[in-house]
C-alpha cells in the first residue's frame, strides 16, 4: 500500500514524528534555515522529512521567542518603552519627509498620520527640533496643494500650535502659517472643505499662539468677519441665499470668531457688541439649523462678555430677542427634521434662560482622576473648540498638556502611582447610587422646563 503524502502537521510515518521530537529537543541549541515555508502554512505535497522538520522547528522557535518576551521581568519595561518611543519617532520623521514627496497620496497619508499622532500624545521636544521644517511643509501644502491636502494641512497646523504651546516657538509657527491660512480662507475658488478647515485653524492658532498680540488678534478677527458677515441681512433686512456648503463655512468662521472674541480687550468688545448683536439677532431666522444655533450661542456669549465688562449692560431689543428665542425654543414645525428640532430647542432654551435670568446649565468634564467645570458660555466655547480639533485626545491633553491646563486653570500635571489611581476609583455600587441621584435631579429639572414650555405654548 502506498504511503500517505506528507503535507499536514501530524501526518506521516513514525520516523517523521521521531524526527520532529528530535528537532524540538535541539531547538534551544541550534537554528536551522527554513526556505520557502511560512509558519502555520501547509507544506506542498511530496515534501521531504527535512522540509517538514524545518517547518516544525521554525514554528516552535518563533513561539519560544514570543514566550521569552512575555516571561521577561519588570526590568525590561523601560527598555521596551524606550525602543517603542524611538520607533514611533522614526515613523514621524518618515512622515515629515513624506510631506515633500511628489505623490499626493503619500502626502495625504503623511498628514493623516501626523494628525493622529499629534492629537493622541505630547511630542513637544521632538517637534521643537523640527518645527521650522514642518511649518514650511505645511505652508507649501496650503499654498500649492489641492482642496483635500489644504484641509488636512490646516488640521495639522492647529495641532502643531497646540503641541508647541503659547511660547515664542508657537508664535513663530503661527506667523509662518497665518498668511497661507488667510489666503485659502478668502479664496472663493478654493474648496469649501479647505476653507472650513482654514477658518477653524486660523481661530485656534491665533488663540493658542498669539493671544497677547493685539495686532494679530485684530487681523484674524477681521478675516473671519469678512467670511460670516456675508450671511448677515442686507439693507432691506432680507437674509441672502447661498449655495450648498456656504453656511457650514460661515458657521465655522463664526465659531472661530467667538473664540477670539473671548480675548478682546474691553474697548474693542464694546464696539463688537454694538456692531454684531443686532445682525446676529436677524440671523436667528436663517434656514440652516447649525447657523441658527451658532448665532444663538454667539449672542449668549456676547451677552456674557458684555455683563462682565459692565454690570448694567443692556441690549435695546432684549424683549424682541427673547420673544424670538421663545419661538425657537418651542419650535415644532414639521418641515424640519426631528433631530434638528430637538437640538435647536435644547440650545435655545439655555440661551433664553441665560439672557432672562443669567442661568447656565453647569457641566463637569472628567478625565483621569480630575475634572473641569463648564460653568459659563466662554468656557464652553473654549472647550468645544479644543474638542473639535483634538477629538478623543482632548482628555489626554487635559491631563498632560500644560497649555490646556493653564487655560482651564488646572495647575501642573498630576503624578500618580498605581496605588493612588486605584484608591480614587469608585465602586460599581457607588456609581449606581450616583447615577440614580443624577437621574432623579435631571428628571426634576426637565419637568420644570417642560412646565415653562407648556406655559409659553
Amino acid at each position: 500500500m502506498p504511503r500517505n503524502k506528507k503535507g499536514k502537521r501530524g501526518s506521516g510515518s513514525r520516523g517523521s514524528l521521531r524526527q520532529e521530537l528530535l528537532q524540538l529537543q535541539l531547538s534551544a541549541k541550534a537554528t536551522l534555515p527554513c526556505k520557502g515555508v511560512r509558519n502555520g502554512v501547509k507544506v506542498e505535497s511530496g515534501a521531504s522529512d527535512d522540509e517538514l522538520a524545518s517547518e516544525v522547528l521554525s514554528h516552535y522557535s518563533s513561539a519560544s521567542e514570543g514566550a521569552s518576551v512575555q516571561e521577561e521581568g519588570p526590568g525590561s519595561e523601560p527598555v521596551d518603552e524606550q525602543s517603542a518611543q524611538e520607533e514611533a519617532e522614526d515613523k514621524l520623521k518618515q512622515c515629515i519627509d513624506d510631506l515633500m514627496d511628489k505623490s499626493v497620496k503619500t502626502r495625504l497619508a503623511a498628514l493623516e498620520s501626523l494628525r493622529q499622532a499629534f492629537s493622541g500624545r505630547l511630542l513637544g521636544d521632538f517637534l521643537l527640533e523640527r518645527r521650522l521644517t514642518l511649518s514650511d511643509c505645511l505652508e507649501r501644502s496650503l499654498r500649492k496643494g489641492g482642496g483635500e491636502e489644504q484641509a488636512a494641512a490646516a488640521r495639522v497646523s492647529v495641532l502643531l500650535c497646540v503641541q508647541l504651546g503659547g511660547g515664542p516657538e508657537g508664535e513663530e509657527g503661527f506667523k509662518t502659517l497665518r498668511p497661507a491660512l488667510c489666503t485659502v480662507l478668502s479664496d472663493s475658488c478654493a474648496s469649501m472643505a479647505a476653507r472650513h478647515s482654514c477658518a477653524t485653524a486660523l481661530g485656534m492658532c491665533c488663540y493658542v499662539s498669539a493671544a497677547d498680540d493685539v495686532e494679530d488678534l485684530c487681523k484674524s478677527l477681521s478675516h473671519l468677519e469678512s467670511v460670516f458677515t456675508s450671511s448677515y441681512p442686507n439693507r432691506d433686512g432680507v437674509l441672502p441665499a447661498h449655495k450648498p456648503g456656504t453656511l457650514a463655512l460661515h458657521c465655522a468662521a463664526l465659531q472661530a470668531w467667538e473664540l477670539l472674541v473671548t480675548l478682546c480687550p474691553a474697548s474693542r468688545l464694546r464696539t463688537l457688541l454694538d456692531q454684531h448683536l443686532p445682525k446676529l439677532q436677524a440671523c436667528l431666522a436663517s434656514s440652516d439649523v447649525d447657523f441658527r444655533i451658532a448665532a444663538g450661542e454667539a449672542i449668549a456669549l456676547l451677552f456674557e462678555l458684555g455683563r462682565d465688562v459692565d454690570q448694567d449692560f443692556l441690549f435695546q431689543d432684549t424683549a424682541e430677542l427673547c420673544a424670538h428665542l421663545k419661538v425657537l425654543a418651542t419650535d415644532g414645525n414639521k418641515h424640519r427634521a426631528k433631530a434638528d428640532r430637538r437640538k435647536q430647542r435644547s440650545i435655545f432654551r439655555e440661551v433664553l434662560h441665560y439672557i432672562e435670568n443669567e442661568d447656565f446649565t453647569e457641566e463637569k468634564i472628567r478625565f483621569g482622576v480630575e475634572g473641569i467645570y463648564i460653568d459659563c458660555w466662554m468656557r464652553r466655547r473654549i472647550y468645544d473648540a479644543f474638542k473639535e480639533v483634538l477629538g478623543s485626545g482632548v482628555r489626554y491633553h487635559l491631563q498632560f498638556n500644560q497649555l490646556l491646563r493653564d487655560i482651564f486653570e488646572l495647575g501642573a500635571p498630576l503624578v500618580l502611582d498605581a496605588s493612588s489611581i486605584k484608591a480614587t476609583r469608585v465602586s460599581r455600587f457607588e456609581k449606581h447610587l450616583y447615577n440614580s441621584a443624577a437621574f432623579k435631579a435631571r428628571t426634576k429639572q426637565r419637568n420644570k422646563v417642560r412646565d415653562k414650555r407648556a406655559d409659553v405654548m
